[in-house]
């Protein structure tokens, strides 16, 4: 590895932490109608496409799935970037550590992993000036391993905080109506229908992706199942694409910072480890690349890459961001999931 890369190495993709659009608190009592009305049809979608079920219901996941990223309320409300994650205590959302999703990556792999009961309640947080909408939820706690985006179960704590959760809040910015952050609590108004028996995991062995016992790559939701209808032409050359990409990726240690753990305690976490997540980033991936500079951490500091690093990521990543931009304008023009 040349020193240079050596010397930035672990956040040579740290991108720069999508800003949310905190609305200006005058004037948010005039949208709060219209941001009531999409709540209740949101509300009402969820609990009809993603009704209560039995958390290891494999069909149920699928059927909501396929509803969600089938021009669904809640897809075409969620705004240019969702973050995600669970709330800090004491911490407002600025200073909370949250993933950063494109809307089609969190509403197909991350939102079908919750029911809903239809249930829903709506205020306004005069410190975040945001909309604040609490929807009664139940997570998919027993589903296979592999139907999870990546193993929640690396830090225990985030797994017992997924499957306790009872409440998806979705945070909504008053100027658009746009969804900006979501996240999922256990909320102290107990339900009985929104609880689940606790579901151990195996101790996590290190691997954000692995083969099953029959030979099928997992998880299965980031190889664009979750993302793509399987009748897309250009799925096929997307994996192998991703992997090229990967490769390169991994000799610049990019692994060391795009992954769930978060290493690098980035308060935006951008992530690179599958291929769906990568085909979500790479657009604002490949413009770093392509301008010559990435910043190394959250305060912004920007780095020049190395110059055979960006020649690999300009190879790799621009054949793997032509085949993502087909693919989606593919599925536009078919709509076949």
């Amino acid at each position: 590895m040349p020193a240079r890369l050596a010397a930035i190495a672990g956040c040579c993709l740290a991108l720069a932490p999508m800003l949310v659009p905190w609305a200006s608190a005058q004037g948010h009592d005039e949208a709060r109608p219209a941001i009531e009305a999409t709540v209740r049809q949101i509300a009402h979608e969820l609990s009809t496409v993603c009704p209560l079920a039995a958390p290891a219901d494999q069909a149920a996941l699928e059927t909501c799935r396929r509803a969600l990223l089938s021009g669904s309320l809640l897809q075409r409300s969620v705004d240019t970037i969702l973050l995600w994650g669970r709330p800090k205590p004491g911490e407002s959302l600025k200073n909370t550590t949250l993933t950063q999703f494109a809307p089609e990556v969190w509403t197909g792999l991350y939102a079908p992993l919750f029911m809903f009961d239809g249930t829903w309640r709506l205020d306004y947080d005069e410190g975040e000036r945001l909309y604040r909408a609490r929807l009664g939820a139940l997570f998919r706690n027993a589903l296979d391993p592999g139907q999870y985006p990546y193993p929640f179960w690396h830090d225990a704590r985030k797994w017992n905080d997924y499957q306790a959760a009872n409440t998806l809040v979705l945070w909504i910015a008053p100027q658009s109506g746009s969804i900006v952050v979501g996240q999922f609590i256990k909320d102290s108004t107990e339900t009985p229908g929104l609880r689940t028996a606790p579901i151990a995991r195996p101790p996590f062995d290190g691997h954000w992706m692995w083969t099953d016992a029959s030979g099928a790559s997992q998880p299965a939701p980031a190889l664009f199942r979750g993302l793509f209808s399987e009748s897309n032409p250009y799925i096929g050359g997307l994996e192998p694409a991703y992997r090229e990409l990967a490769n390169a990726m991994r000799r610049g240690l990019c692994n060391d910072c795009h992954v769930p753990d978060n290493p690098s305690r980035m308060k935006r976490l951008v992530l690179l480890q599958t291929p769906a997540h990568a085909a979500s980033e790479i657009k604002r991936l490949m413009k770093a690349v392509r301008d010559n500079e990435m910043p190394v951490d959250d305060t912004l500091l920007y780095h020049e890459i190395d110059p055979d690093m960006r020649a690999a990521l300009l190879d790799y990543g621009g054949v793997f961001e032509d085949l993502v931009d087909a693919a989606r304008a593919w599925e536009a023009e078919h709509g076949t999931r």
